[in-house]
């Protein structure tokens, strides 16, 4: 492999000056630049990572941390989406870690992200009390939060509003008369799953209609847990006649056991999930569905331009951005009449 001499000793310059034509340093001439960077590509040189990290002017790293709980969850996939766009236009790269649902791996995946001296990160906590992550923010890390804050603690934030979003949603399918709606959270822990059922049990209380308990499940925001719960609430004795599901993957698996069940939706099970997504309009029927802003791409994107912001004022008061969820009505849910958007 090339070394940062062999590209000196080519371009018949110092290293120092290949240095500074690969940091974009002014006041070298383009005869200079042009001839180096010819040597870079003759010699296929790759600069050394970390050396040339420790090197940078004000001893930034131009490299940030994103920390999100399910790769498989398109909601994440379109997160990431929002922070690269927003980190490779400031000419940052992004170290992406999936942690599963996995507490340990998170652990785990910090202490990679530390030893890697990120300038930031972006994070979707385990839980609210994530000890591991209120460690790094206590140490001084720039960090923000997506989806899922930590309690008690003030923190940069940006999270679409949960509890409306559910509201809305649960709301809908009381107006079109349901009295037995099921809903299917995600991991009890996760504050964005306590959120939508508050606002599930809140639509209820305010429209009068008697709450069954029996009818409120947590899973473990995953495709697998939506088919087996759904399974549970709609082959029981009195199984509720439409479903409020709390992610994208566990609207999918509800989907898949409503199909397996030969039941018709709406006429059977009425179906509306929290997460719009780009398939949902091709799904038969087109799926009813809370939309969070951009599909979760400007949850990350403003989540990164806060993080720059941090990093840029470290005293800067927290920001606090709750971004509006929109309900989208279409046929799953068993109408098209009432006054939201219509796909």
């Amino acid at each position: 492999m090339a070394s940062l001499q062999d590209v000196a000793k080519k371009a018949g310059v110092s290293t120092a000056t290949v240095s500074r034509v690969l940091n974009d340093a002014p006041n070298i001439s383009p005869d200079t630049r042009a001839r180096v960077k010819k040597a870079i590509r003759q010699l296929m040189y790759k600069p050394n990572r970390v050396a040339r990290r420790l090197r940078s002017p004000g001893g930034q790293k131009k490299l940030i941390g994103l920390l999100i709980p399910d790769i498989q969850n398109p909601f994440y996939v379109e997160v990431l989406r929002g922070v690269e766009d927003v980190a490779y236009a400031n000419g940052y790269s992004v170290l992406l870690c999936n942690y599963a649902q996995d507490k340990k791996k998170e652990k785990s995946y910090l202490d990679i992200l530390q030893s890697e001296e990120i300038d930031g990160l972006i994070a979707a906590p385990f839980d609210e009390e994530d000890p591991d992550i209120i460690r790094l923010l206590q140490s001084g890390l720039s960090l923000v939060c997506v989806d899922r804050g930590l309690k008690g603690i003030d923190v940069d934030i940006v999270l679409v509003d949960n509890f409306q979003g559910a509201y809305e949603a649960t709301e809908l399918l009381l107006k079109l008369g349901h009295k037995r709606i099921g809903y299917i959270g995600g991991m009890k822990s996760i504050p964005s799953s306590i959120q939508r059922k508050q606002g599930y049990v809140q639509a209820h209380q305010d429209y009068g209609v008697p709450l069954d308990e029996d009818l409120i499940r947590f899973g473990d925001s995953k495709h697998e847990s939506g088919k087996k719960i759904s399974n549970e609430l709609l082959t029981q004795p009195d199984p509720p006649t439409a479903l409020f599901t709390g992610n994208n993957l566990i609207t999918l698996g509800a989907l898949e056991t409503i199909h397996a069940l030969n039941l018709k939706i709406p006429e059977d099970i009425a179906i509306v999930g929290f997460d719009d997504m780009y398939w949902a309009i091709s799904l038969n029927p087109p799926l009813t569905a809370v939309r969070q802003p951009g599909y979760g791409y400007e949850i990350g994107r403003r989540a990164t331009q806060i993080l720059f912001r941090r990093i840029a004022e470290p005293e800067m008061e927290p920001a606090r951005v709750i971004l509006n969820p929109k309900l989208i009505i279409r046929k799953s849910c068993g109408s098209a009449q009432l006054n939201a958007e219509q796909e």
